[in-house]
């Protein structure tokens, strides 16, 4: 899945390594580069014979069975205040939300494609904190979003005359996202990631277990439950552990280099997702869309590296 723009996390015990190591911060990085949209690859691959409702729940599912162990052995606290559980519990239903998108979308498109298109959350964040939590966004960097929506929209053309609505799946991916993005960072300093992330595996299944029962008994094919072959479990196990590891890679590449350093390499997801698809599926974009997908990516970077500038020369706090 396509992945919003980092923000340092900090986690119980980093005391021991608060100062930065910004090789291994980027190799951390890099790591979750290449496995996000290998995920999504594997998921292409199961979405086409497996009801994206069944995904989800064993994906979560994974996810928990991965993490609770970890939290329980290292002590980790998992419980929170009401207002925090209630923002997780939100936080849970966009994550679901986002990955359905993206798992539906990526039935009808390329790799390369659906990922270079949820790359528009940069910019939706970025309007999002100008209108709704007030943040300064000046002119350059609004002009850099109408840009790179531009960009997005070059990828959307081709796609949408190939393959029609759902090619505007991965916009839903990117404002999910960005509303993920956004009561993460409300969350993010009361709540260690990691039993952040296993509440979130456990409240994901009790959520999406009962919808896939459900929708399993009506008379639609691809909401009928699947028995998985062995190669599709040895799948299935991938794609939990992937996505799950993905996630860790990048909260740990934070505790050594700073989110400034980081947020220019998320762009590589979509070379990455570009070969992949290849690999995997031999599809490429076309010409509009590589167009778009380098109009995209040059206007994020920009924003990144803007916003890096205005840190930067802004005073001191006293």
């Amino acid at each position: 899945m396509t992945r919003p723009r980092p923000s340092r996390l900090v986690l119980p015990g980093a005391g021991a390594m608060s100062a930065d190591r910004p090789l291994l911060g980027i190799l951390l990085m890099l790591g979750f580069c290449v496995l996000a949209p290998l995920g999504d690859g594997v998921a292409k691959v199961l979405g086409q014979t497996m009801p994206i409702s069944q995904l989800i729940v064993i994906r979560f599912a994974a996810q928990a069975i991965i993490l609770l162990p970890i939290v329980w052995a290292t002590g980790r606290v998992w419980r929170m205040r009401p207002p925090i559980l209630a923002l997780a519990f939100l936080r849970t239903l966009l994550h679901i939300a986002g990955i359905g998108f993206m798992f539906t979308a990526l039935r009808y498109l390329p790799l390369a494609d659906a990922v270079a298109i949820a790359f528009v959350m940069p910019f939706i964040m970025l309007l999002l904190g100008w209108l709704v939590l007030g943040e300064e966004v000046g002119p350059r960097r609004l002009a850099a979003c109408a840009v790179g929506f531009a960009g997005t929209m070059m990828v959307v053309k081709p796609s949408f005359a190939e393959v029609g609505a759902p090619a505007l799946l991965p916009l839903g991916v990117a404002v999910t996202f960005a509303l993920f993005m956004l009561v993460t960072r409300r969350i993010a300093k009361e709540v260690d990631p990691i039993s952040l992330q296993a509440v979130n595996g456990v409240m994901a299944v009790l959520l999406a277990a009962p919808f896939l029962w459900v929708t399993s008994r009506l008379d639609i094919p691809y909401l009928q439950l699947v028995t998985p072959s062995g190669r599709e479990w040895l799948l299935l196990a991938a794609i939990g552990a992937i996505g799950t590891f993905a996630h860790l890679l990048m909260t740990w590449s934070l505790r050594f280099a700073p989110s400034a350093t980081l947020a220019p390499m998320q762009y590589l997801e979509i070379p990455f997702a570009t070969a992949i698809g290849w690999l995997m599926f031999h599809d490429l974009p076309d010409g509009l869309a590589a167009l778009g997908i380098a109009v995209t990516v040059a206007s994020g970077l920009y924003i990144v590296f803007r916003e890096r500038a205005m840190s930067r020369a802004a005073p001191p706090a006293i």
